[in-house]
């Protein structure tokens, strides 16, 4: 069964706005709402970058069922593990079985300016990733932790209001190794709409499974998660044009790597057109042709589908959405 579920988008909205349009995809029959965890916007100009666990506590008591988490985190740099594992063990103890932590390797637009560090190579990136995920399992399954990583230690630690069950770890991959990942060690994987085919087909999906295989387990132990950027309206034109806020993610990755400066990067996206900007977005004024973009996604597999739309009236996408589009994916799917 699909599941569908909404982005709640932290870089564009004041988080009062972002609460409120969270609480109206819940009411209108989103299953989940994530949020993802960036220090800096991806624009300077009109940009917010909001707490994202603090944020979270306060959308755990505005809802009532819905599950929620980050998409993504990264526990490896601006938080030493132990904290992501606290701060998420005190939100899964107030809102039992709906919370999920999704976690990356991260974005030298996050990491850098909060820390003044130097931006290290995907191999070490990686590698903190892979021990911090160890280390917060242990620090929800087991009491007086003393781990001694390559990165992370601890000594001694406890988390003492720790979540029944540990919470489920999604890994956000964008290439192989994170994907192996993923498959082996994860409860859930998380990738983005927008690209080239064949990478789901041929690089993402076969690694998630080859980790799967080592890890001994099979594709239903997986939540198969993907963001898909849609901009659906009844004017194409307005369809069109919300894209360009979030012109970035149409930057290739030559383009935006390395970049460290929100000013930077929205002058890079601002000179994009806006043919380029929607490039990265499902556009459409039609529900069946819309669900038509998304069916390769589907018939790939992936179980979750969560909707991140570009416009600035969230509220007119949730129940436009909720009205024209869910219940057709609803009937078809599940």
């Amino acid at each position: 069964m699909l599941k569908f579920g909404y982005k709640a988008s932290a870089e564009q909205f004041d988080p009062r706005q972002l609460l409120e349009f969270s609480v109206v995809a819940e009411q209108v029959g989103f299953d989940s709402v994530w949020v993802s965890d960036h220090f800096q916007p991806w624009r300077h100009q009109d940009g917010h970058a909001p707490y994202s666990l603090a944020w979270l506590g306060a959308l755990g008591e505005r809802t009532e069922h819905v599950t929620i988490g980050t998409s993504v985190a990264t526990p490896t740099f601006r938080y030493h593990p132990s904290i992501i594992a606290q701060a998420m063990g005190t939100l899964a103890v107030l809102n039992p079985g709906r919370v999920v932590l999704g976690v990356g390797t991260g974005e030298s637009l996050n990491e850098v300016p909060a820390t003044g560090m130097e931006w290290p190579k995907f191999k070490e990136r990686f590698a903190r990733l892979r021990e911090s995920i160890e280390l917060m399992r242990k620090l929800w399954t087991e009491e007086r932790v003393t781990y001694k990583g390559e990165y992370y230690q601890t000594h001694r630690a406890t988390i003492y209001d720790r979540p029944p069950q540990p919470v489920p770890i999604y890994i956000a991959a964008s290439g192989p190794t994170a994907s192996r990942l993923a498959g082996r060690v994860g409860d859930g994987f998380i990738c983005t709409s927008g690209k080239a085919p064949e990478l789901y087909r041929e690089t993402l999906l076969p690694n998630v499974q080859e980790g799967l295989e080592k890890s001994g387990r099979g594709m239903n132990h997986l939540e198969r998660m993907i963001e898909m950027k849609v901009s659906f309206d009844s004017d194409l034109q307005r369809a069109m044009d919300d894209t360009r806020h979030w012109a970035a993610l149409a930057l290739s990755a030559d383009e935006k790597t390395g970049v460290d400066d929100p000013i930077e990067m929205e002058k890079r996206a601002n000179a994009l057109p806006v043919e380029r900007a929607a490039s990265r977005w499902l556009v459409s004024t039609d529900p069946e042709q819309h669900i038509e973009q998304m069916k390769p996604y589907i018939d790939l597999g992936f179980t979750h589908l969560v909707f991140h739309a570009p416009g600035p009236d969230q509220d007119r996408f949730l129940r436009l959405y909720a009205e024209a589009v869910l219940p057709r994916l609803r009937e078809r799917y599940n």
